[in-house]
């Protein structure tokens, strides 16, 4: 009865933290689209939103079921001779420290960018250079080919580190193409702002 908890906890946990990641894509691109400073600035409050109130969540759901059932499971260290769940658990864990530092620290400045380029009436240079920084643009395009790896591991279950690395790679051309792409796709156009009367 536990394991089959902990596994409804798990699949719980994949769905939050996937939806609030395309949350934060979608987000993302509208960010891109929009030439009004009041839209840009919702487009980040909702990054902000999908990140704390379902990203975060989901990945702490995943976080303790899945340190549950592997130590219930496979008796803690012995995840090692399964490359599926040790794969798993290096690319989540890798994904919880890059997401938690470089990907949501970024968008929680860039709200506190936004935020003071409202109170003084437009853009200001420090939105402008953080809006075009390439290293959180890598990371954010990572997340959902990450995860799409982490899913792949655990339902293809392979004995060899091949769909790992095959995974891995790949994962990183796809992001590395849409930091190139997206922002020469969509590039920064400083919004515009009016003030209130």
């Amino acid at each position: 009865m536990t394991y089959s908890l902990l596994r409804y906890a798990h699949l719980v946990g994949l769905m939050l933290i996937g939806s609030g990641l395309i949350g934060v894509w979608i987000s993302d691109m509208r960010s891109r689209k929009v030439r009004d400073l009041v839209l840009f600035a919702e487009a980040i409050r909702n990054i902000a939103v999908f990140y704390d109130g379902v990203v975060v969540p989901g990945a702490i759901i995943l976080l303790v079921s899945g340190a549950w059932m592997t130590a219930e499971v496979w008796g803690g260290w012995g995840f090692m001779q399964h490359p599926w769940l040790a794969g798993m658990i290096v690319l989540f864990a890798l994904e919880f420290v890059e997401g938690n530092t470089v990907t949501r620290l970024y968008f929680m400045r860039l709200r506190r960018l936004t935020n003071d380029a409202l109170n003084q009436g437009g853009v200001t240079p420090e939105l402008t250079r953080a809006r075009q920084e390439h290293v959180p643009t890598f990371t954010h395009f990572l997340d959902i080919p990450m995860l799409l790896l982490i899913v792949s591991l655990g339902a293809i279950r392979p004995n060899t580190w091949t769909q790992f690395i095959v995974g891995a790679i790949c994962a990183l051309t796809v992001a590395t193409a849409l930091t190139i792409w997206i922002p020469r796709l969509y590039p920064w156009v400083p919004p515009t702002y009016e003030m209130p009367n």
